[in-house]
């Protein structure tokens, strides 16, 4: 039997973490969140132990370790800026980590993880959901069997958040990195691995609600849109309150259905030893990190159409 810990078990993506380590035979032992809303334990685990504080958490899975059942997996879904730390944590614990999208906020940290994996000889795992989708499996495929191609790409995201969403550790960019990489950075991963290195990265726009740019890819020409503002969903969405399309070449890459089991997929490749490690995250966290910090340029041209759009 798999040993699990989670921290950040009050969060949204948290139910997603713990079907999967049941999904895949496994025990959650201990749970930690400041916030005590973690009912939904009941569902999974109802005999994890709980933790309001990190101190006395830290403390259960050390006593764990020395007892001789030490924990396996930390799985982390607390807020993007505790990321880092709490991967540390779980490394010098003596367990490996499996932490929730984005690794870290700024790629320099991707190196004192690394020295710490490799010193302990503990590995990081990041979750990117998107890789094990069908069809962005065989939109890769086809990809690569025409490396000359050069591809035009437009991508949508919008996911609509209340008021709350600004009040939150989400709304503040030295918490969650802003929109580009809380929302955004799972696409952008996902980008990089199907249609290659950057080549150039244009900013057009962005703000605490929106943001969208240009990106030059090896095989791909990419107009990317991200809100989380309701008043950008296309007229076609209806009630809906999320709206993800990918074109390419001017064809729907039909990828709405097939997220449902993506979590447990990622848990099952990362016990066969097929989990995503530092290097592979490190492009679409360069990526996120660069954004953040560039300066935009509205009148670039390839402008994509929802851009377009919200600034008339």
């Amino acid at each position: 039997m798999t040993n699990f810990a989670l921290l950040g078990a009050a969060g949204y993506v948290a139910p997603r973490h713990m079907r999967a380590i049941r999904d895949v035979d496994g025990t959650l032992k201990a749970a930690c969140d400041p916030n005590d809303s973690v009912g939904v334990l009941d569902s999974f685990f109802p005999d994890a132990r709980y933790f309001r504080e990190f101190e006395p958490f830290d403390r259960h899975i050390d006593k764990m370790r020395r007892a001789g059942q030490p924990i396996d997996y930390v799985s982390i879904c607390s807020p993007n800026y505790l990321h880092d730390a709490h991967v540390r944590f779980a490394l010098r614990s003596g367990a490996h980590a499996i932490c929730e999208k984005p690794l870290v906020l700024n790629p320099w940290n991707l190196d004192g993880l690394e020295e710490i994996s490799e010193q302990t000889g503990f590995q990081v795992h990041t979750i990117l959901q998107l890789r094990l989708h069908p069809a962005v499996a065989k939109l890769r495929e086809r990809v690569l069997a025409e490396p000359d191609k050069i591809h035009d790409v437009d991508l949508s995201y919008i996911t609509s958040r209340g008021r709350w969403y600004q009040v939150s550790w989400k709304g503040d960019e030295s918490k969650a990195g802003g929109i580009a990489t809380n929302i955004g950075i799972h696409f952008m991963d996902m980008l990089i691995h199907v249609f290659g290195e950057i080549k150039q990265t244009v900013l057009q726009a962005q703000t605490p609600t929106y943001a969208a740019g240009y990106l030059e890819l090896q095989r791909a020409r990419v107009r990317w849109f991200l809100s989380i503002n309701s008043s950008h969903l296309p007229s076609g969405a209806g009630d809906k309150t999320t709206y993800r399309s990918i074109l390419i070449d001017g064809e729907e890459l039909e990828f709405s259905a097939g997220f449902t089991d993506l979590h447990t997929e990622s848990y099952k490749h990362i016990l066969e030893g097929k989990g995503f490690g530092i290097d592979q995250v490190r492009p679409s966290i360069e990526l996120a990190s660069a954004l953040r910090n560039l300066a935009v340029t509205p009148d670039e041209g390839q402008r994509h159409p929802l851009l377009e759009s919200c600034m008339e």
